[in-house]
């Protein structure tokens, strides 16, 4: 995904469709099954050995349970919306049913929403915040939420016909880690269908206040996270295990009067 701000407009791209590569002896999971962990959730301030813990873990949770609490939280998931509707579409143009399918960092569920019975049998919605699964969206699917990590999935081997993830994956301390756990997960001929933001995310914003910094204080320092470049997530894919790999790019304007409407709302939804 990428999110521009230039002046009054916000622009959004890249989904992507990922498919896991068959495995000639692979054997599915017969039943579904948790792995001996005490909890998919990390405990504060931990991160995989060999990540950068670039994020807070403990504070965006904090932050995603705050927004969960919103007394109209439909005023800020317009753009949360938007990207779960087309990754149900994108879901909807595979022509097979999966009968048990993962929700990776699902929010209050706004993949699933856009989904039915005759496409998707069970669905496991996991996500890092307690409130937001606690405040779920009405969908006519039957559901399971797991308090958990994206980087620390609580699932065995080969458990999941179909995964998905809407603007979720860019807050990971390491993204390598996350999509090979997916793999993990997935049966050998399942499908992981996602969409993050990428590289040029933000980059109006990012560009005005470090113009705005620099002729203030003669320097800046970062005040925008760091995203994935487009270009390198096929090869992080591959390096998980993946294989026929379509990464696509889309865009979506919002007009904003201003810098911080657009601040304000990122504050809930990003």
């Amino acid at each position: 995904m990428r999110l521009l701000y230039r002046g009054e407009m916000l622009r959004l791209g890249v989904l992507c469709l990922w498919r896991r590569r068959p495995l000639v002896f692979g054997v599915p999971a017969k039943n579904l099954g948790l792995r001996k962990v005490a909890s998919g959730v990390s405990p504060p301030g931990s991160t995989s050995p060999r990540a950068l813990n670039i994020f807070d873990r403990d504070l965006k949770r904090k932050q995603k349970n705050w927004a969960a609490r919103q007394p109209e939280p439909m005023k800020f998931d317009y753009l949360k919306e938007e990207v779960g509707s087309r990754i149900a579409d994108r879901v909807y143009d595979i022509a097979r049913k999966f009968s048990l399918a993962l929700d990776v960092g699902c929010g209050r569920g706004y993949i699933a929403q856009h989904l039915n019975k005759e496409t998707v049998g069970k669905f496991f919605q996991v996500d890092i915040a307690e409130n937001a699964l606690k405040n779920t969206l009405e969908m006519e699917i039957p559901t399971v939420s797991v308090l958990a990590d994206e980087e620390f999935l609580p699932f065995r081997e080969n458990t999941f016909d179909l995964v998905v993830s809407s603007l979720s994956l860019h807050w990971v301390n390491d993204l390598p880690r996350a999509l090979e756990q997916i793999h993990y997960v997935l049966k050998p001929d399942g499908v992981f269908i996602g969409a993050m933001f990428g590289g040029d995310t933000l980059y109006e914003l990012r560009c005005s206040l470090q113009l705005a910094e620099t002729e203030r204080e003669g320097g800046f320092s970062p005040h925008v996270s760091p995203f994935t470049a487009v270009n390198d997530l096929g090869h992080l894919l591959g390096r998980a295990g993946f294989n026929t790999l379509t990464v696509d790019t889309d865009e979506i304007q919002v007009n904003y009067p201003g810098m911080f409407e657009l601040m304000e709302d990122l504050q809930v939804y990003f």
